[in-house]
């Protein structure tokens, strides 16, 4: 079968990411005799310098891991919780209905700097030196900016200009929106960096002693220090009012990453492992469930594979609503028992729904919020006046790409293997700090305002992120690391690849090539909370008797271009022989895998 690019072959390693510099990067720590977890770090850390729209230093970090010495899968919570100051009471006497998705409201503590060294730290083998040396050189002596950054740079430049006054010297350098393709710098990120790093060094020699204390300069240091004092100016957010943040050196001190198990389903052979209930994860798992009640999928390509897979969709993403968050009594159990699979999947039928269908695990009864129960959503709501900055710059319902998240897989040749997804500090959604050259994350703005919901904002609590790192294991070994970005299509993206490889036997390259879809039946976890109830985007390369088929059921079909949908990235391991592989998307031109 024909495709964009080899599938990559190898034994000594593979990294896969959504930027061929990243990629390149974390190839570079392991030809250096790094493992998978320091090629991680490092190409984390470019992809926040190579793609500022996509994700930052500001953001998070979710992932999904196995070491050599211990095969079981474990969760990396990289997602930073809401501020103490953040309570919907405050919310409310400000007059706001929903949390903006710019400015400084939602800004939660930033938790990528955190778990990339927390994983650095506990599990890689380099220097923080040996891994930040690159996104440093990117910074400071610069590199190639992606035609998608300057698009989004494009796209704010008023506001830079008129208000968020301290990102125009860092996004607009010579004071106009620099160009694709030619040099781009960050030097003031590059000195925060450096700064880091002396610090870090001067506390002593051991390794682990200089990666307590960066952390320590970042989170109770002067980082801290620079952040709680910008949060506390007024900044206009597309509430279309100036508000001050509620973000505080205490939030960041009191924070750190943290491990978890993931959530786990069996299906047909293989284990697929996923980060918990205040995530989305789960729908992957949920979806998977669903399709296995259902019997024998229908063909690759097919109209009835389509239908089949959008309907199931819409039921877990429901459930997402009704169900998922920070809280303990996520009732996961019975969201993904078999039971329940089946009754779901029993609500599939020959034509397109309408409607947005929560079920009831274990006979409790769902609840939705009440933005969402008025029919505020459905139809797509405008949203708030003004409308600075761009809340989530994910794939829109049109499927037009104004950016997203981004995307690293990595295993050597130990065994060692992580997916993770980062995102967030998006240079579009948040004035820069000044002094430190990066933008606060906004993912509070998925929280609801209305109490007594699992996604309800409360102070100490991580919002329930989209963000969707996959790990799936074959007779208890683990094989497969996989992910993408998008958003709310995460996890649809991330089914059609694993549904191509695992069941139709496509290998990963063509898995990731072959045509793509999504539905936006269901709230986007981004203000102002849009739907399109019945709409389903997909790319023509479906075929014009596919998405006709699909039309005569009932679906409101968006043709979104031929390559379009998705940025999905993957490695595989094979533990019989230790060959490894890997792919990345050629949809947006700069992911790329590497590999030997």
């Amino acid at each position: 079968m024909f495709t964009t690019r080899p599938e990559l072959a190898g034994t000594f390693g593979m990294v896969a990411s959504t930027h061929w510099l990243a990629t390149a990067a974390g190839m570079a720590v392991l030809e250096d005799g790094g493992n998978a977890f320091d090629a991680a770090v490092a190409a984390g850390f470019v992809l926040q310098v190579v793609e500022p729209h996509l994700n930052g230093p500001g953001g998070e970090v979710p992932a999904v891991f196995v070491t050599a010495q211990d095969q079981a899968p474990k969760v990396l919570c990289g997602q930073g919780t809401a501020p103490a100051g953040a309570t919907s009471a405050h919310f409310r006497e400000l007059g706001l209905e929903l949390v903006p998705g710019t400015g400084f409201l939602p800004a939660t503590v930033p938790g990528a700097f955190g778990a990339w060294l927390a994983l650095l730290r506990d599990h890689g083998t380099k220097r923080l030196r040996d891994v930040l040396r690159f996104a440093i050189d990117y910074a400071g002596a610069g590199h190639p900016l992606s035609p998608s950054a300057a698009a989004a740079i494009a796209s704010v430049e008023p506001m830079f200009r008129e208000h968020w006054l301290t990102s125009a010297p860092v996004w607009l350098p010579s004071g106009r929106v620099p160009e694709a393709g030619r040099l781009f710098r960050n030097p003031v990120l590059a000195t925060t960096y450096r700064h880091i790093l002396i610090e870090a060094e001067s506390a002593g020699a051991d390794r682990e002693t200089q990666i307590e204390a960066a952390l320590s300069s970042w989170y109770a240091g002067s980082v801290a220090a620079a952040i709680e004092k910008f949060c506390q100016l007024p900044v206009l957010d597309d509430s279309g009012r100036r508000h001050a943040g509620v973000l505080t050196g205490a939030d960041l001190a009191g924070w750190r990453a943290s491990y978890e198990e993931p959530v786990r389903l069996d299906f047909r052979g293989w284990t697929v492992c996923k980060v918990g209930g205040w995530s989305q994860g789960p729908t992957l798992l949920a979806q998977l469930g669903m399709l296995d009640a259902l019997g024998e999928l229908p063909p690759l390509g097919s109209a009835d594979l389509v239908h089949r897979v959008v309907e199931v969709a819409k039921l877990a993403f429901a459930d997402r609503e009704a169900w998922y968050g920070d809280v303990p009594d996520v009732p996961l159990a019975g969201l993904l028992s078999r039971q329940y699979a089946a009754r779901r999947a029993g609500l599939v039928g020959d034509t397109a729904s309408l409607e947005l269908r929560p079920g009831a695990p274990a006979g409790r009864a769902p609840r939705l919020p009440e933005y969402l129960r008025r029919g505020m959503v459905p139809g797509g709501r405008a949203g708030t006046a003004g409308a600075p900055g761009l809340g989530e710059p994910t794939v829109s319902p049109r499927g037009t790409t104004r950016g997203d998240t981004c995307h690293v897989d990595v295993v050597d040749r130990w065994g060692n293997m992580i997916s993770a997804t980062p995102s967030g500090g998006w240079l579009q959604s948040s004035p820069v700090v000044p002094g430190l050259g990066f933008c606060l994350g906004t993912r509070a703005q998925m929280f609801w305002l209305e109490e007594g919901l699992p996604n309800s904002l409360a102070p100490g609590k991580r919002p329930r992120s989209t963000l969707s790192p996959t790990l799936a294991l074959r007779g208890g070994s683990p094989v497969l690391a996989f992910g993408t970005p998008g958003g709310d299509q995460q996890d649809q993206w991330q089914l059609g690849f694993f549904l191509n490889h695992a069941v139709f036997g496509l290998n990963l390259q063509a898995a990731i090539d072959a045509p793509t879809w999504h539905t936006t039946a269901f709230p986007s976890s981004f203000c102002p909370r849009r739907t399109a109830l019945g709409e389903v985007v997909v790319e023509d390369r479906l075929g014009p008797r596919v998405i006709e088929d699909l039309a005569k059921r009932g679906h409101r079909v968006v043709r979104s271009g031929p390559w379009s949908l998705g940025r999905l990235s993957a490695v595989s391991r094979d533990p019989d022989s230790g060959l490894l592989r890997a792919a990345a998307n050629p949809r947006g031109m700069f992911g790329y895998a590497a590999g030997r």
